[in-house]
């Protein structure tokens, strides 16, 4: 019979702009020098493919991150470690993630809201300043950080390297990532 391995997910949360995308980038590469491979669910990407033309409604939004919980459970049970790299502005999206994901973890990529704007890779912001954007976390919505994270990094504090290298740390520490 064949035994199932379950993989984990780590849930990048943050407001936009505050690397998350970058750190999970780095955190895979780093997962993979070391012989553990994990799929990226990147929201940008996702949302592209599921809502080419966002809304942005509240019930889109549940829709949204209700697919990103669903790909990253089926994914888990099937012995794939996914990273998921999402806003999720409400901590309900990522409390049910948590219900739903046996091995999970919730890591906080802290930057303040300045240094997103500076960033402003996606330009997101200026489209806020502009009036184009009514419905950003952080600028239109509430942006609520966890609580209680498996993890807190400060990606103004420190460089995407020393950022993914203090991540990979402190999930090996609470026994998410065996290595």
């Amino acid at each position: 019979m064949l035994k199932k391995v379950q993989g984990f997910a780590i849930w990048l949360t943050g407001l936009p702009s505050s690397g998350k995308t970058t750190l999970a980038n780095a955190l895979s590469l780093l997962l993979a020098g070391r012989g553990i491979s994990v799929q990226i669910l990147d929201s940008d990407d996702l949302r592209r493919r599921l809502t080419p033309d966002p809304t942005y409604s509240h019930e889109e939004r549940d829709w949204f991150y209700d697919m990103i919980i669903f790909l990253a459970e089926l994914l888990t049970e099937n012995g794939v470690n996914v990273l998921i790299s999402a806003t999720a502005p409400r901590r309900a999206y990522r409390d049910e993630a948590r219900k739903r994901i046996k091995r999970f973890a919730e890591v906080y990529v802290d930057c303040p809201t300045e240094i997103c704007r500076k960033r402003n890779s996606k330009g997101l912001w200026r489209r806020v300043d502009k009036g184009e954007i009514t419905a950003l976390p952080g600028a239109g919505v509430p942006y609520e950080p966890p609580d209680s994270p498996e993890v807190k990094v400060n990606t103004a504090q420190l460089s995407i390297e020393e950022a993914a290298h203090y991540l990979l740390n402190e999930l090996e520490k609470q026994g998410l990532i065996q290595l």
